[in-house]
């Protein structure tokens, strides 16, 4: 992709979202803004953000309930149909606007191709960090797979470095199971990146999610692995005058009562109960 167009596309999507204030472009974007029911506003399949984080979408809700939509939605007309038009960008805004229960939505429409509108989806979302790490490097690998992307026109595109890019998409060689942690948020990009040259990164980051690591623990993990498991040691079998008094304490109590001897002739005596009222006719022979 050469540079031109690289820039083009950069430019071209923050005119599209109202980030351009020259006076030209106002003008243009106030010719193509209109309000349509919300009804003919649709989906679209290809959006590389999948998950809406459901407090996200209250707060929106709320939000649009007082101030309305203020900032329009990016549509483009669906050939062939009348009064239907596919999602660009703003589906967010779209969900939490039917919750609302808005009957009209405020749209910008562009015509533009599969191609184009794939970009502008995948590019507004990573540029406001809407995507999870995972739909992020899917959302890359699309564009690499579809429409011959570099890296490095990635990176142009979005205004991040190659190395992000490059380590984004080292994601998806990661298991399902650590992908699934991904989706989910319980492992952030800093954490997976840490699993990527570990030789078990499944069991890592189980271990990270269940113990709430930080990424620098979860570093060091990555590097040093799992610690080996400690080999029990046999289960010393208690002798006959012990399992005895145990037998005639039990009896005596009417509750289950367990000895624990040491070397240094030391132990442990447990009395396990099947009610407080068991508990409280111990306390008061012990006490008696």
């Amino acid at each position: 992709m050469a540079d031109e167009s690289r820039k083009r596309l950069g430019r071209g999507l923050a005119a599209l979202m109202g980030d351009i204030d020259s006076e030209a472009e106002a003008i243009e974007r106030s010719r193509t803004q209109r309000r349509i029911p919300i009804e003919f506003v649709r989906a679209n399949p290809r959006n590389p953000r999948k998950t809406f984080a459901e407090d996200d979408l209250t707060d929106l809700t709320n939000s649009i309930k007082e101030k309305g939509i203020v900032q329009p939605i990016l549509v483009r007309p669906v050939a062939d149909e009348t009064d239907s038009y596919e999602l660009i960008a703003g589906e967010r805004r779209w969900r939490a606007a039917q919750r609302a229960g808005l009957h009209e939505v405020p749209v910008l429409i562009h015509d533009v191709s599969d191609k184009e509108a794939l970009e502008i989806a995948i590019i507004e979302n990573v540029q406001r960090a809407d995507l999870n790490p995972l739909e992020e490097a899917l959302g890359y690998q699309q564009l690499m797979e579809e429409f011959q992307y570099t890296q490095q026109d990635l990176a142009d595109v979005i205004a991040k470095s190659r190395s992000h890019v490059a380590n984004t998409l080292r994601l998806l060689k990661l298991p399902n199971s650590v992908q699934d942690y991904l989706s989910e948020g319980l492992l952030t990009a800093g954490h997976a990146r840490a699993l990527i040259t570990s030789d078990e990164p499944a069991a890592l980051a189980e271990q990270i999610v269940e113990h709430g690591l930080s990424v620098r623990e979860a570093e060091r993990l990555g590097q040093e692995g799992l610690p080996e498991a400690k080999p029990k040691a046999p289960k010393k079998e208690k002798d006959a005058d012990t399992k005895a008094l145990e037998k005639a304490l039990s009896d005596a109590l009417g509750m289950k009562v367990s000895i624990s001897h040491k070397d240094n002739e030391t132990g442990s005596v447990q009395i396990k109960y099947k009610s407080l009222d068991q508990l409280e006719d111990l306390s008061k022979r012990l006490q008696g």
